[in-house]
């Protein structure tokens, strides 16, 4: 796939009677969701994936499940209008089986990490997406009665569920990737390593498990340095693994100098094109002649299944009213352009790293 020239984006080739479809899809999209929450949560769908090719009638559901039959009805039928479920053919009282969509509700990792951070820290504030486009700021942030700024600032504040979605989420994404990155970032031998964004020190730990000679300074925001403090004191790399608070946007921070390696994983998406060009002449002016900078994202034009392009951009509305108000998933030209104009020739791009399809892209200061 490759931006906008991708033929799903050019050419509307869906028949009229699907398309009507599909907007109705949209237009019921909160109910329907809310009603899936509830076929997960009272474990009808669960139920009917146990019994197999046999299925269930809608009396068997009632009685495993302990719902009543109105409820079982209601919720079967829509996920029979949304092919969760099947029936039976010619089968006496109707019997339900599970459908390829409803599996992947209960069993498909990406599905439910995805349906869970949805659930638990974006759906309520999403009502408020409209209100954050027109400010520039994460109005759906409100619902959690925070005064702060941004999410990762109120992240070590929220309620513990929608802590478990967030870092669900965010981990999911990225540490799949570690595994082939590591031996790319470290073939140049590096001992010193910054890790900008390092969240809960899972990179950091990697990285001192990988080499017995590697130390990591990790640089973030206050709340998410303590996380990592504890991360890296529970792993045994309190010696190894560093910290340095900072809220790295503010005018008055910069970056240590001395590095090996300037590490940023997921994490220059969660601004914007004009904030990350003022990180990145922090980089700049942190790095040596020799100093490599290492940047993991997701980029929704250079993912191989439209699944991910999808969920990419739908991550955007995320950042819109929850998250910051300003950022988003980028393609990878509008991206890249951004770095180069800070000062850095790529030296190496390593796309669909990782079952996620992830981009590791290795720069250099040009002076």
């Amino acid at each position: 796939m490759s931006g906008y020239s991708n033929e799903n984006y050019s050419k509307d080739k869906i028949k009229a009677v699907d398309a009507k479809f599909e907007a109705q899809k949209i237009a019921f999209a909160p109910l329907v969701f809310q009603a899936i929450r509830a076929l997960l949560e009272l474990g009808i769908l669960q139920a009917v994936s146990d019994s197999g090719d046999n299925g269930l009638t809608i009396e068997e559901t009632v009685k495993k499940t302990n719902v009543s039959k109105y409820a079982v009805n209601v919720l079967l039928e829509i996920a029979l209008g949304m092919n969760l479920v099947k029936v039976l053919p010619s089968v006496k009282p109707e019997s339900f089986i599970i459908g390829k969509i409803g599996w992947f509700l209960l069993e498909d990792r990406m599905t439910r990490v995805n349906f869970n951070f949805v659930n638990d820290v974006c759906y309520k504030g999403a009502f408020e997406l409209t209100r954050s486009l027109k400010e520039g700021k994460p109005r759906g942030l409100e619902v959690f009665d925070t005064e702060k700024k941004t999410i990762y600032e109120a992240l070590s504040t929220l309620p513990q569920q929608v802590k478990e979605s967030w870092f669900s989420f965010d981990h999911f994404y990225s540490d799949i990737n570690f595994e082939e990155a590591l031996p790319i970032v470290f073939s140049g031998k590096p001992k010193k390593i910054i890790d900008i964004g390092g969240n809960t020190a899972k990179w950091a730990i990697c990285c001192c498990k990988y080499d017995a000679q590697a130390e990591v300074l990790i640089v973030d925001l206050p709340g998410q340095t303590k996380v990592a403090e504890e991360k890296a004191a529970e792993a045994g790399f309190s010696d190894r693994i560093k910290n340095f608070p900072c809220n790295i946007i503010n005018n008055d921070t910069s970056i240590p100098t001395g590095a090996d390696i300037i590490w940023m994983s997921q994490f220059l998406d969660c601004f914007s094109l004009d904030e990350i060009s003022r990180i990145m002449s922090k980089v700049k002016a942190a790095s040596g002649q020799k100093t490599d900078v290492f940047i993991l994202e997701p980029f929704w034009d250079m993912q191989r299944f439209e699944a991910a392009s999808f969920s990419l951009q739908a991550t955007s509305l995320y950042f819109t009213c929850m998250a910051n108000g300003n950022s988003k998933m980028y393609r990878y030209e509008e991206f890249v352009s951004v770095i180069e104009n800070s000062g850095f020739e790529i030296i190496n791009v390593r796309h669909n790293l990782g079952s996620n399809d992830y981009s590791l892209i290795q720069c250099r200061s040009k002076s």
